[in-house]
């Protein structure tokens, strides 16, 4: 049983580091280097999107990994799967703090009405992303760590 969960946790969370490293480091790069205001189409399409999805991602990250330290509580790796939930609850704090207030703001926008400093709140955003997406690596590493 704890060996599926930390497959399973450890494969969750990879997949949510991935999505969340290729926002910050491909596609948005590529949607702020598109002329016109397609960029600002695709990033209130993807703050729509990746709105409605993400929250449920990390919670459920959050619970896998949870539970993985509690029933692990006893075996090798404990303490490395309880930092690792202690970084995904600082994701989810940061998420919650910093980045949904923007994004909601985001979403909202068409390129007809954006607000006159969305690029500054795009860039504000996309700081706290790369902090965010620094600390959920740092957790899928424990993660990996604790499960091998």
């Amino acid at each position: 049983m704890l060996d599926t969960l930390e497959v399973v946790t450890t494969v969750i969370v990879g997949v949510m580091v991935g999505v969340e490293f290729a926002v910050a480091f491909f596609v948005n790069p590529i949607l702020d280097r598109i002329p016109g205001d397609g960029g600002l189409h695709g990033r209130a399409h993807g703050a729509r999107l990746l709105g409605a999805v993400m929250p449920f991602w990390y919670v459920t990250s959050l619970v896998l990994a949870l539970a993985w330290a509690v029933t692990g509580r006893h075996h090798h790796g404990a303490g490395l799967v309880v930092t690792a939930a202690a970084l995904l609850i600082l994701s989810v704090v940061m998420s919650i703090v910093l980045l949904v207030p923007i994004n909601n703001r985001v979403k909202t926008w068409i390129a007809d009405t954006p607000p006159a400093d969305w690029q500054r709140q795009l860039n504000r955003w996309d700081r706290f992303h790369y902090v965010r997406v620094a600390v959920i690596v740092a957790a899928f590493a424990l993660l990996a760590a604790a499960g091998a």
